[in-house]
């Protein structure tokens, strides 16, 4: 749970974590990285840690606070750091602070978005009096169309612009990459009602052509992201890639009851995926790194696994496991915690769960699999197929691929 508290000293966030114990892995990101994220957006070092605990300090019921912003000339000043991005935000004191100022849906960081459509480095101010401030109103509107997600970044660039264009300077030309997309969109979602199935199938292969081109584009430029960036990056189209699923949950608590009896451990799934039925699934997205697939060496004439596709497989069936266990409490637990994001009335089902798995290149050396490799890999997915989708970044293309010429036929 967030809150922004005021004080003397400016504005403190105030973080207390879903449940009774979740703030102990702050503590554990802060010690081991001196950096914690807080709610997908929001980045604070040790340094920012207003009441650091000891380190055998109890935290159940334990409330971080963190120094989010100052107050100078009526503006609350939030450093660009505590928000990833190379330029501070002001926001009028008038305006109440909450999380939705800062994150849209699927935890999209609006300042981030907003931040890299400017070329200049000077400060995004909010609301306020100041000639050089974005109005509140606009901002409001801002806040209301954001887009869905549905939608991708560049497309997410191209309203933003529309939006604030007026207010600031330097800003470049996101619209006119996505005008002839609009146009489409514009010309499907018109006043009419006519269905023309023609176009719709064009608006459907153009937005498998941008995800191809989003994915291949982050494979040649993304080699030193770590793998929070490409979680973030694949999270804004799951639903578009495995369309059985309607929702994208992130940071699950689930509760694992073997590897410490009679006491109970929290475990952490990043990403889990919910059908339109409501079935649970998991999902692993790890870095595109080549050579993480098969050994280089054979054993006997065959391919084997790396340590790190190996791990990557243990850790879901691990994560599948505890999450089978939980049983009909764990319905009723995640139910309750993801009401709120979830159509009225559905529940979680964990019912014979599954994961899929996006590891890795199907590249070793430089080079592409021989067919031997290809079959060694193949039998290893196949093994796992009942309970997994073992999938790398290159069968990602070729099914997008396959996907965008068959709908062309």
């Amino acid at each position: 749970m967030l809150n922004f508290k005021s004080t003397s000293t400016g504005i403190e966030l105030e973080y207390e974590g879903d449940r009774i114990g979740d703030t102990d892995w702050v503590r554990s990101e802060l010690k081991d990285n001196d950096l914690v994220r807080i709610s997908r957006i929001f980045l604070f070092t040790n340094s920012d840690v207003i009441n650091p605990p000891s380190p055998t300090q109890d935290l159940s019921g334990f409330t971080y606070r963190f120094q989010f912003g100052t107050i100078q000339n009526n503006y609350v000043v939030i450093p660009g750091k505590v928000l990833n991005i190379n330029r501070d935000i002001q926001i009028s004191t008038s305006i109440v602070l909450k999380r939705s100022i800062f994150a849209a849906e699927r935890n999209i960081s609006i300042f981030k978005q907003l931040s890299e459509l400017i070329e200049n480095s000077n400060s995004i101010k909010i609301g306020g009096s100041d000639l050089d401030a974005i109005p509140w109103s606009a901002f409001e509107e801002l806040l209301q169309k954001f887009p869905n997600t549905g939608e991708l970044d560049r497309y997410a660039g191209a309203r933003v612009h529309t939006i604030v264009a007026d207010y600031l300077d330097g800003m470049k030309d996101a619209r006119g990459r996505y005008e002839a997309y609009l146009d489409r969109k514009s010309a499907i979602t018109g006043a009419t009602t006519v269905l023309d199935l023609e176009k719709l199938k064009k608006l459907e292969i153009e937005k498998y052509i941008l995800i191809r081109d989003l994915i291949q584009n982050a494979l040649t430029t993304g080699a030193d992201w770590p793998e929070r960036s490409w979680q973030e990056l694949m999270i804004q189209f799951l639903p578009l890639l495995f369309p059985k699923y309607i929702k994208v949950l992130e940071n699950i608590t689930i509760h694992d009851y073997y590897s410490n009896p009679p006491g109970k451990t929290n475990r952490y799934i990043d990403i889990a995926l919910v059908d339109a039925n409501g079935n649970i699934d998991i999902i692993e997205v790890k870095k595109p790194f080549e050579d993480k697939i098969l050994r280089p060496n054979p054993y006997r004439g065959n391919s084997i696994p790396t340590s790190e596709l190996s791990g990557s497989i243990m850790q879901a069936e691990k994560y599948l496991f505890h999450l089978s266990k939980w049983g009909v409490a764990g319905e009723q637990n995640l139910t309750k915690k993801y009401s709120n994001v979830l159509p009225a009335g559905m529940t979680i089902k964990i019912s014979n769960p599954k994961s899929i798995i996006i590891v890795g290149r199907d590249q070793m050396s430089g080079s592409t699999m021989t067919s031997s490799q290809l079959l060694d890999f193949e039998v290893i997915k196949r093994k796992y197929a009942n309970m997994m989708d073992i999938i790398t970044y290159d069968d990602l293309l070729r099914r997008l691929n396959n996907t965008i010429a068959a709908l062309g036929m």
